[in-house]
């Protein structure tokens, strides 16, 4: 009789634990969990539940991976200011350090080690916008720059040393700012405008190739599903949302890109992923519809994190991580 060693050259491995980088098509058995398993590439994204945040909120900023972000301040439960951090894991999100200065509704870029988070809404105010920009190292935020256009609910994109913040409300009356600011981990310096000036809208990039997408404008029709695209100077249209939308998450790059969430209204669940020239709706949602989630890019198109938000009806401290098409997936094999 043939065997599976005759027929391939050689045996399946038998592992006490999973290998740390397997490849598409590998199949083992672990013999600590007693099952055979394989590596296989996802063939459509989708949802999962994480792990749920300490605290519920709304218009936090954020930034970082899926297996390691950082969620920062916003609102708590009624429309109160937060300073708090926390930090994720891939599974669980434990404390991390406080910000100096309370603010929600405002953009985060970086990394969970290496994070900015710059200006935002005190309602404590007058002046509501804020200019206020704060640098996390992974356990203590201290002062940087202030911006040079206070405001509040814009888009964020790049790294501590190369960072761009874009669009966003401009004070407590409604008025939208167009501007866009560079950051090199000191200071801040103007660039480009934008063409559409809107506030809770989402993006994605690097200082030099950004996308920022959907939002809230001052005029009808509020929501907007307007994309547009920067190469470190300028902004041009790109295509727009199949759904507008406004307090949407997003993330990823000017070529691969993740638009979910958001009020349409109703608050939504929609996914759509962009690629450059076009948005495409997906046909998986969101376990959990909001709005006000992460103003920050949190992770990639195949590979994203949700967190916090505004149901329609409760602050969310839910968590969903996105695994696109072409993903690596290690699967246990079954006999159904």
């Amino acid at each position: 009789m043939a065997t599976y060693k005759g027929i391939q050259g050689f045996t399946i491995q038998n592992l006490s634990a999973d290998p740390s980088n397997p490849i598409e098509g590998q199949v083992w058995y672990n013999s600590t969990s007693n099952v055979w398993k394989v590596e296989e590439l996802t063939t459509a994204g989708a949802w999962a539940t994480g792990g749920n945040m300490g605290t519920a909120r709304r218009d936090l900023g954020g930034t970082g991976t899926q297996t390691a972000a950082l969620a920062i301040s916003g609102s708590t439960n009624p429309n109160t200011p937060s300073n708090l951090s926390e930090e994720y894991d891939g599974s669980a999100w434990t404390a991390g350090g406080t910000m100096g200065t309370s603010r929600q509704r405002f953009a985060g870029f970086g990394t969970q080690t290496a994070g900015v988070g710059a200006g935002g809404y005190n309602v404590s105010g007058p002046p509501y916008d804020m200019t206020n920009t704060e640098e996390y190292d992974g356990s203590t935020w201290t002062g940087g720059g202030n911006l040079g256009t206070a405001r509040y609910a814009q888009s964020g994109a790049g790294t501590l040393t190369a960072g761009l913040i874009s669009a966003g409300g401009a004070n407590a009356t409604g008025s939208i700012s167009v501007a866009t600011e560079e950051y090199d981990g000191t200071s801040w310096t103007a660039g480009g405008n934008v063409a559409t000036g809107r506030r809770f809208l989402a993006g994605g990039g690097i200082q030099t190739a950004a996308v920022i997408f959907g939002g809230l404008k001052p005029s009808a029709p509020n929501r907007s599903n307007a994309t547009e695209e920067y190469d470190g100077s300028s902004w041009t249209a790109g295509g727009n949302l199949n759904t507008e939308r406004s307090g949407l998450g997003g993330c990823g790059t000017q070529t691969a890109a993740l638009g979910y969430g958001g009020d349409a209204p109703p608050v939504t669940n929609v996914t759509e992923s962009y690629d450059g020239t076009s948005w495409t709706t997906l046909p998986a949602t969101m376990g959990t519809a909001r709005e006000r989630v992460t103003l920050g890019p949190v992770g990639t198109q195949s590979s994203a994190l949700l967190f916090g938000g505004f149901t329609g009806t409760a602050y969310s401290n839910a968590t969903e991580e996105w695994t696109g098409a072409g993903a690596a997936v290690t699967k246990t094999i079954t006999t159904s």
